[in-house]
């Protein structure tokens, strides 16, 4: 079925990179090959009945084109790679690890009485089949390690007095131990019957059938190319088919290695002091191109995106890259290294796979499921609501985002409104204008989840909907996620075994953590970008060996399995010290006939590498002493940051002009005084801040909820004498507007539960605690508190020498009363204030020393005496009331710098020296030399 839906594909599948004419030409040096086929040569004439068994599939491609350039006519031997030719001997056909994990728990199921989940069962089954795969490899008898393995841990539960604790914990460890061969046996039988396997499998039955084999094919002559490390049953068919007496191996090392003690030759020695084919036979094919003259730098690099930039250098100066190969040690490095290659560099070759979790596809699909796992999170499954956040993820997606027209007014809908869930209706809304194949599509994907099967279902279709949108590399992306969708839609459909959406997308994560998009394009042109596994066989003149540090040239020593080093020990099992010395061998390999070797390695000490250069490269450095060294750094420019600076043109006067008219608030001109560029911005270009969907109550939220809860309950009392009773009746009243005001200015938001309870209790105590501090003022009978108004919005003009406009200014003050005979203009402050930031000792200085809050409040007293035509024969106060600072009481403006003789009184001559003041902050922004500039040490 969908194969039909992707038949275009096929078309597509070319190489991703832009792929030169450059043919290939016969290397200038003598490669391995090369020498290989020269030797063999020298005895066959005829190729009908010969069989090149190789390492890799890649080396097959070589060994066409070297036997291209030495004979014009005849036939190529049959060429195999390892693993066709155990299949050949077997009969087996490899299953992969998806098959083979859910074939596996079949079983496990079968002999499990209390089963573990699958997504519990597939993080511990990888490991036991890698375990099983290993075992088979070396033809280890698998009864005896697991009763062996069983023995260890009956002998670590006994104790002299024959008391042991057991946890349940420790419990389950031993019962899964003991039966690990249980497992074993009954999934070796299984896949028999299948006629499927491992790798290990196939080996095994492989030997077992080899003598049949060799007796079926005796006209036949095999060659054994380019190996070094084996398994115990590869030395077993390898060793047979060579005692047939008609097949050969050849070995690719240096005399340098096989003739010492050195770890790069360490097996090939082990073949040949025990293997009896080499009583009789000369070992084939040791070069001597090592200790030949050549040109190594060894180059440290401050991080993994320094060597990459410098490799781009060095690939910059090749002119030729026909005899060149990158190889990157740490294969993880693909993605920055294909977006750092240099424009000279216009045919390459990967052989390694680009990660799916590094493609742009993979974060579309898992905000796909984000929708529905944190929908259940969030107990919103039952209504079908999605998380605000999911859901512009979603549609904010490349992929999608192009194919939607409305997204911006839909998100910006959805912040206005507050929406912090989005209903299936919601959606209806945005997609109502659009195609309907994409309507339904996008629609389906929003309905409630009723099964893994469907939800496979939408997405296949999704996927199928996009690849008509896409460019031929994004379709390339789109169809590797669609053939791993149909292969677990095609093994749930078999097996149900993800029972729910968090076990599917587990899974998934862990699947694509490990698959690969793989790179198709002409393996003979152009530069060969590979991974170190990749190079065997295969010479290059020019090497750049990038990430050649320990702990990845050779990778760490952990193992990833059940059995114990000592139990591999004395099974013969490899360990990291086997692994090692693979890694020896294909670093020293690399380096025997290459002319040119750059190797790079990462400087740092961070998690992404030790700091310190590979012990393999070290090595080198004592063996040779041609070595060149060097440390490398980016080069840094040195870069003035300029203020912004904004010129006043006739546009921005125009504006100032309106400005004048509709009047400058405190807040605006403490703005430009903090920063006359966020003045010019929200003033002059009126932008305003992006609106977001408030989740958790922002504190200009609180403020204002508290402000406006003050105003009605103090409106009613506006004219009167405020008694102890009036304050009662507010209290009884104050947590229902509190209430109230949360509800008009947090939409849709909750305020039951989590930090929005908190913080509507802090508001509430913000109220309360205020109201308390009023009703202890008025219980003293000798003060008299009238309240004359509340949120009062009042205006003054200003007029300026030189202007030709008045300036307009005006302000909301929160409150203003009289006490005693005194009238206060109050504001309140839902944050701290400190009575410091109120004392006024210098005009000049108020700017200088910051103090917005002081220039906020004498901007209101002017404003109130200029309107109401204040008569100064009356005490004029204004300051501040902060929620946060209420034991401090009213916190007035300060003239003196005597804290003991306080001077609160505002005359008409101090509001006269701040309005002159004030004039000058007004002129600087009228002032067509003075441009709007950034100030050098804006703090935030």
């Amino acid at each position: 079925m969908h194969e039909n839906k992707f038949k275009d594909y096929r078309s597509i599948k070319v190489s991703f990179c832009n792929l030169g004419n450059q043919n290939y030409a016969k290397n200038s040096m003598q490669s391995f090959i090369s020498e290989t086929i020269d030797d063999i040569l020298k005895t066959i004439n005829s190729f009908e009945d010969v069989v090149f068994i190789l390492p890799s599939q890649r080396a097959k491609v070589f060994v066409k084109q070297t036997f291209k350039d030495k004979i014009s006519i005849g036939f190529l031997p049959e060429m195999l790679n390892i693993e066709q030719f155990i299949q050949q001997i077997s009969g087996v056909q490899k299953a992969d690890n998806i098959q083979l994990l859910f074939h596996f728990y079949t079983i496990y199921k079968s002999v499990e009485q209390h089963p573990d989940t699958f997504d519990t069962f597939s993080s511990w089954a990888l490991t036991v089949l890698q375990d099983f795969n290993e075992i088979d490899q070396h033809l280890i008898n698998s009864k005896d390690i697991f009763i062996y393995l069983r023995d260890i841990e009956r002998l670590k539960k006994w104790s002299v007095n024959g008391t042991f604790i057991e946890t349940a914990l420790i419990k389950d460890h031993y019962s899964f131990l003991e039966k690990l061969n249980t497992y074993y046996d009954a999934f070796y039988k299984f896949l028999l019957r299948e006629n499927i396997g491992y790798q290990g499998l196939m080996y095994r039955e492989a030997c077992g059938k080899i003598d049949n084999f060799l007796e079926e094919n005796k006209n036949k002559k095999f060659f054994f190319i380019g190996f070094n490390a084996l398994n115990k049953a590869e030395e077993l068919l390898f060793q047979k088919t060579l005692q047939n007496g008609n097949s050969e191996i050849y070995w690719d090392l240096d005399e340098t290695f096989f003739k010492s003690n050195h770890q790069a030759g360490k097996f090939i020695r082990k073949y040949k002091s025990s293997w009896n084919y080499y009583d009789k036979n000369e070992i084939k094919l040791l070069g001597d191109t090592f200790s030949a003259p050549k040109k190594i730098q060894v180059i440290g690099a401050a991080k993994n995106n320094t060597q990459i930039k410098y490799t781009g250098e060095i690939l910059e100066k090749i002119t030729d890259f026909k005899n060149t190969a990158l190889v990157l040690a740490d294969e993880t490095l693909l993605p920055v290294t294909l977006n750092s290659l240099p424009k000279n560099v216009d045919a390459i070759n990967i052989t390694m796979g680009y990660p799916l979790k590094d493609i742009p596809t993979k974060s579309l699909l898992f905000s796909i499921f984000q929708l529905f796992i944190s929908q259940e999170k969030l107990q919103k499954s039952v209504l079908n609501e999605f998380y605000y956040k999911d859901v512009i993820r979603f549609f904010k997606h490349q992929s999608i985002y192009g194919l939607l027209a409305k997204i911006d007014y839909f998100t910006e809908a959805i912040a206005k409104d507050n929406q912090t869930f989005i209903t299936k209706s919601h959606i209806e809304d945005l997609l109502k204008e659009e195609k309907i194949e994409v309507k339904n599509i996008i629609l389906k994907l929003f309905e409630a989840f009723d099964s893994v099967e469907n939800f496979m279902d939408r997405i296949l279709a999704l996927i199928d909907l996009l690849k008509a949108e896409v460019n031929p590399l994004e379709k390339e992306y789109l169809f590797r996620f669609y053939t791993v969708f149909t292969q677990l839609q095609t093994l749930q459909n078999e097996f149900h075994y993800f029972t729910d959406l968090k076990t599917l997308s587990l899974f998934f994560n862990q699947l694509i953590s490990s698959e690969s998009l793989s790179f198709q394009g002409e393996p003979l042109k152009g530069l060969q970008l590979m991974g170190m596994l990749e190079t065997r066989v295969l010479d290059f003149e020019n090497i750049i060996l990038v990430s050649a540090n320990e702990g990845v040239l050779p990778a760490n020593s952990q193992q990833n399995s059940f059995i114990p080093f000592d139990v591999k020990v004395e099974y013969g099992l490899p360990t990291y010290r086997e692994k090692d010395a693979i890694f020896s061998y294909h670093f020293f390999r690399l380096m025997q006939r290459a002319k040119n070797v750059f190797i790079l390695y990462n400087t740092e000490h961070d998690i992404f590498g030790s700091g310190e250069k590979s012990r393999f490269v070290t090595q080198l450095e004592m063996m040779r002493t041609d070595i060149v060294q060097k440390i490398i750094s980016p080069k840094v420019v040195a870069q003035n940051a300029e203020l912004k600076t904004i010129e006043k043109n006739e546009l921005v006067f125009e504006r100032l002009k309106e400005l004048a008219k509709s009047g400058f608030s405190p807040s605006s001109l403490t703005n430009y005084l903090y920063n006359p560029v966020a003045f010019y911005k929200q003033k002059i270009l009126r932008i305003k801040e992006f609106d977001d969907v408030e989740e958790t109550v922002a504190y200009n939220t609180l403020g204002t909820v508290v402000h406006e809860a003050l105003d009605e309950l103090y409106k009613p009392f506006i004219g009167q004498l405020l008694k102890v009773d009036a304050i009662s009746s507010m209290e009884n009243i104050a947590k229902d507007l509190v209430i109230k005001h949360f509800k008009i200015h947090f939409k849709n938001g909750d305020i039951s539960t989590g930090q929005n309870r908190l913080i509507f209790e802090v508001a509430n105590r913000f109220v309360t605690n205020f109201l308390s501090k009023e009703k202890e003022l008025v219980k003293d009978e000798k003060n008299q508190l009238k309240i004359i108004a509340t949120e009062e919005n009042l205006s003054a003009e200003i007029v300026i020498e030189g202007f030709e406009f008045p300036i307009k200014i005006h302000g909301n003050v929160d409150r203003v009363d009289e006490l005693n005979g005194e009238i206060r203009i109050i504001d309140y402050k839902s944050g701290m204030v400190q009575a410091a930031e109120l004392k006024v000792l210098d005009f000049e200085k108020l700017r200088e020393k910051e103090q917005y809050k002081a220039i906020q409040v004498l901007m209101y007293a002017y404003c109130y005496a200029q309107e109401k035509k204040f008569d100064f024969s009356k005490n004029l106060k204004a300051g501040i009331y902060s929620f946060k600072n209420l034991n401090s009481g009213f916190l007035a403006i300060n003239f003196s710098s005597n804290y003991r003789k306080p001077e609160t009184t505002i005359t008409e001559e101090k509001l006269e020296e701040f309005i002159e003041e004030l004039k000058e902050y007004i002129k600087e922004i009228y002032n067509p030399e003075t441009p709007f500039i950034e100030p050098a040490d804006l703090k935030y």
